[in-house]
């Protein structure tokens, strides 16, 4: 063969292997822009995994209607507070405060029922004044003052579950004296059958909350201001953005979810105890918006996709107990999906960028 023959044959060559890495490169491509523009792809993949998996392990038992009722009872709190925490991080913060301001809520609601003797309604409108005013105080340190959200909700978070603690003297208010006084406290404790599906107000109260927060980030003025504001501050103001205002309202929404977060669980738990400040309420709100692909960074994530978070860890909870496995396991699942949806939220970042 000759040497111009041999020169041929290497150049074809050479665009076969291009043009094949061209067609892998363009399918990845496709693949993370899909995630990129649907954020809420990968926890619901997760999710439906996890459900197909512990079913086939455990059969009609996991399949049932009351389990898979029972486990959205069980996560109805937490995933409310998932939805507060996720309105921060939206804006590149976050609070770790949340749940303190939530136990904080739901023993003002308990005391000025019990010790104040307050109409029911009146306690809980100061629980949400409680929760509120601080979620309010977080957003003027962090917008005016121009504080890290970290050290800020670092330091309201001691505050606050000291004050709480002072203030209630540790003591738990029973829920039968809780009870007698009134049933209003309790009412997203309230539950009714659909079937073999046992439904309490508390879950119908997440749901209904994650249409609402789904609305507004979508089809606000407010929700987009959201979103421009965690993705680039300096081009929402020189886009008209009165982005301090953002963060003070957001920050103030949080806190008001915190309220309905301390409402829902004093249904669900039938007592108070401020005791329940130990309890990693922050953690486990930040855990479900990372897993639900919300972007540490701000600016991208979908809220559909906290409430697919907020299930695969109930999901796991759940499949693990029937399986008799040790507790730790769902500590070290968490851990890995918590690096893996960090991990795939930097993958789609590159590529969008």
């Amino acid at each position: 063969m000759s040497q111009p023959q041999e020169f041929e044959k290497v150049l074809d060559k050479s665009a076969t292997t291009v043009a094949h890495f061209e067609e892998q490169k363009s399918g990845l491509r496709k693949l993370q822009h899909f995630l990129h523009s649907n954020p809420a792809a990968v926890p619901m993949i997760v999710l439906v995994a996890l459900i197909i998996i512990f079913g086939l392990a455990r059969g009609e038992r996991f399949f049932s209607a009351y389990t898979l009722t029972l486990i959205m009872q069980q996560v109805a709190v937490v995933g409310i507070l998932a939805s507060a925490q996720t309105l921060v991080i939206l804006t590149a913060g976050i609070d770790l405060s949340i749940g303190v301001l939530m136990v904080f809520a739901f023993v003002i609601m308990g005391n000025f029922v019990l010790a104040y003797e307050m109409p029911a309604m009146v306690a809980i409108l100061a629980g949400f004044l409680i929760a509120g005013g601080g979620g309010a105080l977080n957003g003027y340190l962090v917008s005016r003052l121009k504080l890290p959200p970290f050290i800020v909700t670092l330091g309201t978070w001691n505050i606050i579950m000291a004050i709480c603690l002072i203030y209630s003297e540790n003591a738990t208010l029973r829920e039968a004296d809780l009870t007698a006084q009134t049933q209003l406290l309790h009412i997203f404790g309230t539950s009714f059958k659909i079937g073999g599906a046992v439904v309490t107000l508390g879950v119908v109260a997440m749901l209904a909350l994650y249409v609402g927060l789904w609305f507004m980030l979508n089809n606000t003025a407010f929700g987009r201001h959201i979103y421009a504001v965690g993705d680039d501050p300096d081009a929402a103001d020189l886009a008209g953005i009165r982005t301090n205002n953002v963060l003070l309202k957001t920050y103030t929404l949080a806190g008001l979810i915190a309220g309905l977060a301390a409402w829902v669980s004093i249904g669900r738990n039938g007592s108070i105890s401020p005791s329940t400040v130990v309890t990693d309420f922050n953690l486990q709100a930040i855990t479900a918006a990372v897993i639900g692909g919300i972007s540490l960074f701000g600016g991208r994530g979908s809220i559909l996709g906290v409430l697919f978070g907020t299930l695969i860890v109930g999901v796991m909870s759940m499949g693990l107990n029937m399986l008799g496995a040790d507790p730790q396991w769902k500590v070290l699942l968490t851990g890995i999906l918590i690096i893996g949806a960090v991990a795939i939220d930097q993958w789609i970042r590159k590529v969008s960028g």
